[in-house]
């Protein structure tokens, strides 16, 4: 399997020539290298070098120490910005996160030694065209393989993301797990847990870019990751929906279906609040964005996203029975609010797809709601034309003011034809003398 030096660009070549020139040698390496080998496109070139963080900076005129300590140092050139990290060996692993100590070393097949997959554990150097392949990285790529550097258990000991990043490796590169590495992931779940969330969430944001993210999820399932992390979404391998269909196998399906991050999330969890709901009860759209809020805030997704998720979550469960009338279809976009309609109808559409239903009656109602926002009909109180000064007006105070808004918001739903100050200003008066009545009473 040959490098194509074609796709590398100049700048990686003229990097690694002025540390050649100034008497060291320099590689691409890691996921650079197996993705130029895959034939697919690069944008983060990863380089590493002989020389120490203080050679490398005395090389180049703009240098930050974004990683010093570490042996990384970011070298500007031309425009570009690439990672430059001295060929390093490390210490134990007494945390099962990072290294108790980091130390430099001459022989790059040291510093390969210490990566997580083969195909991860790959250097080439573009000056002298020759690639360092120690573990065999080039053959797996080849037979479609993903197995650890060395002895699996010792990789997966050091660092407990190491199986995460496996799981996700076989939806992103579409590869298989090596029997020996597959079976070392159990005995890591420990080591696992000591895992930050910010990490977690970080692999599971990368593995929804994968054409196909369910792969990682079923290794999730199959090797005890998920149980450790998700226990609401493992449930639902638990229950049947179809003849050896499970809640957990339509979700996957649904997830593969949507599109984008956030769209693939709450399309993974819609259905976690099937357990805690009566069969056929839509009750467990709105059980799981309950259970859900404090699973995404613990595995520290950002605000945007945790709403996102748990709006599309909470409302996706459709009566599509009920939407065919325009009143309900207005009704409908007051709770879900009309910039977020279409990414909830996506996401009742991939479920229904999921369950092998039809989903024109989806497609319609998307264009019956479509038509509906482009005619701006009144949703919220503040559409309304009229206003809490009116209100005051008409001697009424306190709470009040906000029942007669929303009973005037309730009127237009229905009768949007009606949102003028002729037709309110009257149904306002009276409906504040009924309320003077009856608190007079």
């Amino acid at each position: 399997m040959p490098v194509p030096e074609a796709r590398i660009p100049r700048e990686v070549f003229e990097v690694c020539d002025v540390l050649r020139r100034a008497g060291h040698r320099a590689w691409i390496v890691g996921g650079c290298v197996r993705d130029l080998l895959r034939g697919l496109e690069v944008s983060d070139w990863d380089l590493c070098t002989s020389a120490k963080p203080e050679q490398t900076k005395a090389c180049f005129k703009k240098v930050i120490p974004t990683g010093i300590a570490h042996g990384t140092v970011t070298v500007l050139w031309k425009g570009h910005a690439f990672e430059v990290t001295t060929l390093r060996g490390e210490g134990a692993y007494t945390d099962g996160r990072r290294p108790d100590e980091v130390f430099f070393v001459d022989d790059i097949r040291e510093d390969l030694a210490r990566r997580d997959f083969t195909v991860n554990a790959i250097a080439y150097d573009p000056v002298l065209r020759r690639v360092e392949d120690p573990f065999g990285g080039r053959e797996d790529l080849d037979a479609g393989l993903l197995r650890a550097v060395g002895v699996p258990a010792e990789r997966f000991a050091e660092d407990g993301l190491r199986i995460l990043r496996g799981a996700r490796f076989v939806a992103t590169l579409e590869m298989e797990l090596h029997p020996d590495t597959r079976d070392a992931f159990a005995g890591a779940l420990d080591v696992y847990a000591k895992v930050s969330r910010e990490r977690i969430r970080e692999e599971w944001l990368k593995a929804f870019k994968a054409r196909r993210p369910s792969r990682a999820f079923v290794v999730m399932r199959d090797t005890g990751i998920l149980a450790r992390t998700c226990p609401l979404l493992q449930a639902l391998d638990a229950i049947a929906v179809g003849p050896g269909v499970t809640a957990f196998d339509r979700s996957l399906r649904a997830m593969d279906l949507a599109e984008g991050p956030v769209a693939r999330l709450a399309a993974l969890l819609h259905a976690v609040g099937l357990p805690r709901v009566d069969e056929g009860s839509r009750a467990y759209a709105s059980v799981g964005a309950d259970l859900l809020e404090a699973w995404l805030r613990d595995f520290r997704f950002s605000n945007d996203e945790r709403r996102d998720v748990l709006h599309l979550v909470r409302h996706h469960a459709l009566d599509l029975d009920v939407l065919r009338d325009d009143v309900a279809v207005r009704r409908f976009l007051q709770r879900v609010d009309p910039k977020h309609a279409p990414a909830v109808l996506a996401l009742a559409k991939v479920v229904r797809l999921a369950a092998a239903e039809d989903p024109a009656t989806i497609d319609e109602l998307l264009e019956r709601v479509r038509a509906a926002i482009a005619r701006r009909p009144p949703l919220r109180v503040g559409d309304l034309a009229v206003n809490g000064q009116d209100v005051l007006a008409t001697g009424t105070s306190g709470r009040a003011v906000g029942r007669l808004l929303d009973a005037l918001l309730d009127h237009v739903i229905e009768h949007p034809e009606d949102n003028t100050r002729d037709v309110l200003l009257p149904r306002l008066n009276e409906l504040a003398s009924v309320l003077a009545t009856e608190a007079s009473a």
